[in-house]
């Protein structure tokens, strides 16, 4: 059996210079040490895989474990029954901030019906996404059990149970960072050959946003070092966020005379002529 050696909890993030800070425009990747190391891999040449060829498993292990990092969604949701749920989804993202919306996909479960989740965000109850810490990652994993219907995943995770602003649903105390949501629309994904309903996109809209004040910088943004957030990254492993690098977004008025040194430089005729124009 592989040796695993235990969680390192003195290791935290911080930031640092990018992995190639002298980069410049037009700058091709075999460039530096590292860079030429990871271009030298392509000598073992590509698999391709035909989706249509594969079965459901296989499919999954390759998303799983090459769309990664993936953020947890950790949703509360409450039944109309009022039995709430709790359970974890990868398959999240925000989708545009004004207005503030954030989605995740929820598998259909082993029967092909809707989980719980999925089924209660409909209920125009609301329900709060939560985002998951080192602390309590073993306490999220607890409740993506495939327990039966009408479960409450909270009874079994340890959490603590806190009421939100408008919603009727939980949020869990623990996460530093907590959305109250409300169903800004619910797709059906249906397979494009066989037309069975597999998943259900939700997109949520975020009417409030709960946040821990020790998390927040001076500049109102979370702090990443201590937000501590774990991500998904295939199979059954997860992964903490390592160190951070800052890389300013470009700008075409800033950068306009390097972009035309970088490729005058690199004599691309073509590119120059097109740029000219601009």
């Amino acid at each position: 059996m592989m040796f695993i050696p235990p969680f390192d909890s003195t290791t935290y993030s911080t930031y640092t210079q990018s992995p190639n800070p002298s980069w410049t425009y037009g700058q091709r990747v075999d460039t530096t040490p590292a860079g030429k190391e990871w271009v030298a891999g392509e000598s073992a040449g590509w698999k391709i895989y035909n989706t249509a060829e594969l079965d459901k498993v296989d499919i999954t292990k390759l998303l799983n474990s090459g769309i990664v990092p993936r953020p947890i969604a950790f949703v509360s949701t409450i039944s109309e029954d009022g039995i709430e749920n709790l359970a974890p989804y990868s398959w999240f993202n925000t989708v545009t901030t004004y207005p503030p919306i954030i989605s995740f996909a929820c598998n259909n479960n082993a029967l092909g019906g809707l989980k719980d989740t999925a089924a209660n965000v409909k209920n125009s109850q609301g329900f709060s996404v939560n985002i998951v810490s080192e602390p309590f990652i073993e306490s999220a994993n607890a409740t993506a059990i495939d327990s039966p219907p009408g479960f409450d995943e909270w009874s079994l995770s340890g959490l603590t149970k806190e009421k939100c602003v408008q919603i009727k649903a939980s949020r869990v105390k623990e996460s530093a960072f907590s959305m109250e949501c409300e169903l800004y629309k619910s797709i059906d994904i249906t397979h494009p050959v066989t037309g069975e309903h597999t998943s259900t996109l939700i997109l949520a809209h975020v009417k409030y946003i709960h946040v821990r004040k020790d998390m927040l910088t001076q500049r109102g943004v979370i702090d990443l070092t201590k937000f501590k957030p774990v991500a998904r990254v295939g199979d059954i492993s997860y992964a903490r966020v390592g160190d951070g690098f800052r890389i300013a977004s470009p700008t075409w008025a800033q950068d306009k005379a390097k972009i035309h040194e970088a490729l005058d430089d690199a004599n691309i005729g073509g590119a120059l002529a097109t740029l000219s124009l601009l």
